[in-house]
């Protein structure tokens, strides 16, 4: 009986964030403006980890900051509602391609290397075993404010 509340106890633990998918591996970078007046971005890879898994395209990834983030602003239209999905029609991001939310550095960010964390909402389907879910995942990435 012990043992079963200690692994109960874990799980609820273990409960407390969204757990990272099974089927994407997520990474993030954030790239600076290349030239003075353009716009920076933080750049999301999407991998599935099985060949048959697809990100969708629509609805898009959206990448959420934390509420209280001290560096960065973010700069994404607000989302608008698209119309039923549908999956014999659907279209996928190409893996191999970083999706880029377009961010701005807060002017009063403090200097130096900070570690920046946000969350990405996005939908991914599985055509051989007939299924889309929602992932939910959070990333983190470093940002050198100069």
């Amino acid at each position: 009986m012990m043992l079963t509340l200690a692994g109960a106890a874990l799980l609820l633990l273990g409960a407390s964030g969204p757990s990272p998918s099974t089927h994407v591996a997520l990474s993030a970078e954030f790239v600076p403006p290349a030239r003075a007046g353009a716009s920076a971005h933080v750049a999301v890879t999407l991998s599935p980890r099985d060949a048959d898994v697809r990100v969708n395209e629509e609805p898009a990834p959206r990448l959420k900051l934390e509420a209280d983030e001290p560096v960065l602003v973010d700069k994404q239209a607000p989302a608008t509602r698209s119309s039923s999905f549908d999956p014999q029609n659907a279209r996928y991001l190409d893996p191999a391609l970083p999706v880029h939310f377009p961010v701005a550095v807060k002017p009063t960010a403090p200097r130096g290397k900070q570690t920046v964390k946000a969350r990405v909402t996005y939908f991914y389907c599985s055509k051989r075993e007939g299924w889309c879910r929602k992932g939910t995942d959070d990333v983190e990435f470093a940002v050198d404010v100069r």
